[in-house]
């Protein structure tokens, strides 16, 4: 028997072994890495969508960084806390817990030389969640645009959020009244309601749609303090 000959395989299967198990975290590190920048780079989409901005064949970073200047976080009575981070605030969280607790993301961009403010949206649709961005003009009032997508919505239905005839219904209307936030009321076509402006809900899409004027009055509520001061 030669114990050296076993001696030295038991260590290069040992030394195998520790390599392959750096390979596959290295591995492991470069996707999770790669998954997240995707993530990011995603949600900068889709707050661009919200200015207005296509992205297709563009450089979407280059994009947000051009317009966008500030990613601020707000508390509930409308103050400044940072004015930057908000990038990276996990808005599902702060849904679940008190308002007074929350930060609230807001992003201000630059657009032609006016400042547009966004805010994020998080709702729950028919079979799962809804999300999306609000834009505002320096008014704070007049909806500047739109962004809204989903998880799991009825094709051909209530998916049709996605779609910018959909959204673009949006610009122009104002989510106050008499200096008090009322949102914009989504409505069956050719209904029609007072004391708020309103746009035409998707055909077949009913509770979609009613989701969306949830989500868009759920989600600038908590930026109520904010929008309303003088």
């Amino acid at each position: 028997m030669n114990t050296n000959s076993n001696s030295y395989t038991v260590i290069y299967a040992s030394v195998m072994v520790v390599i392959v198990a750096f390979l596959l975290a290295f591995v492991s590190s470069s996707l999770k890495d790669t998954q997240e920048q995707n993530v990011e780079l995603d949600k900068k989409k889709q707050i661009l969508a919200a200015l207005n901005v296509s992205t297709q064949g563009q450089d979407a970073a280059a994009l947000y960084s051009q317009y966008i200047k500030e990613d601020a976080i707000l508390d509930a009575k409308g103050e400044m806390v940072n004015s930057n981070g908000g990038f990276y605030v996990d808005v599902v969280y702060e849904y679940s817990i008190p308002l007074s607790e929350r930060k609230l993301p807001m992003y201000i961009a630059q657009v032609e030389g006016q400042t547009k403010y966004i805010f994020p949206l998080q709702g729950s649709g028919l079979w799962g969640p809804i999300w999306g961005y609000v834009a505002l003009n320096e008014d704070k009032n007049t909806i500047y645009g739109t962004y809204f997508s989903h998880a799991g919505e009825t094709p051909g239905l209530g998916a049709e959020i996605v779609s910018r005839s959909f959204q673009q219904h949006f610009i122009g209307k104002h989510i106050m009244q008499n200096g008090q936030l009322v949102s914009v009321a989504v409505v069956k076509p050719g209904k029609a309601v007072q004391g708020q402006d309103y746009v035409d809900g998707i055909s077949g899409g009913t509770i979609t749609s009613v989701a969306v004027e949830k989500m868009l009055k759920d989600g600038l509520e908590q930026y109520n303090a904010y929008l309303t001061e003088k």
